[in-house]
């Protein structure tokens, strides 16, 4: 019987260490499954810069529904605000990231409106020899955040 309870303890140590990873593991998936979501905003935005070097001020400038009617299962709204886009995380998304900011924003090489656009994502910094434009509201914890979507630490 004293072996029992000690494999049950045992078990329930397990459990309860494993259960932190795990739910990082499904909001990570979570944000995941919402970056494709950006995709439609991406096109409208690299287009504007090739052509006459700015980028859209909003949504409609950029051709797009407004940022309340561009949703999906964790995704409340999609907005674009002078190039970068805005995924605010709603509907079914996990208590720790419902109402949270993920900012894609567009790095370009100034002067060479040719060369295509990065999306830095979250935290993460733009390429070397390209400037990262708008502003970064992410405020989705870092170790939340797809590796993608992390600052580069050297």
């Amino acid at each position: 019987m004293m072996e029992l309870m000690s494999v049950v303890a045992v078990v329930a140590i397990l459990a309860m260490l494993a259960l932190p990873s795990y739910l990082d593991r499904i909001v990570r998936e979570q944000i995941k499954e919402a970056l494709p979501l950006a995709d439609i905003a991406k096109q409208p935005i690299a287009t504007s810069w090739s052509l006459i070097q700015t980028f859209p001020a909003d949504n409609a400038s950029a051709g797009l529904p407004p940022a309340e009617k561009i949703v999906a299962n964790y995704v409340s709204a999609v907005a674009v605000e002078n190039g970068a886009i805005y995924i605010t995380f709603g509907n079914r998304a996990n208590g720790a990231i419902t109402g949270k900011i993920l900012t894609l924003r567009p790095a370009v090489v100034e002067d060479a409106p040719i060369v295509p656009i990065a999306w830095a994502c979250g935290y993460a910094e733009a390429p070397e020899k390209m400037t990262v434009k708008g502003e970064n509201r992410t405020n989705i914890p870092e170790p939340l955040l797809p590796i993608e979507c992390r600052a580069f630490k050297r």
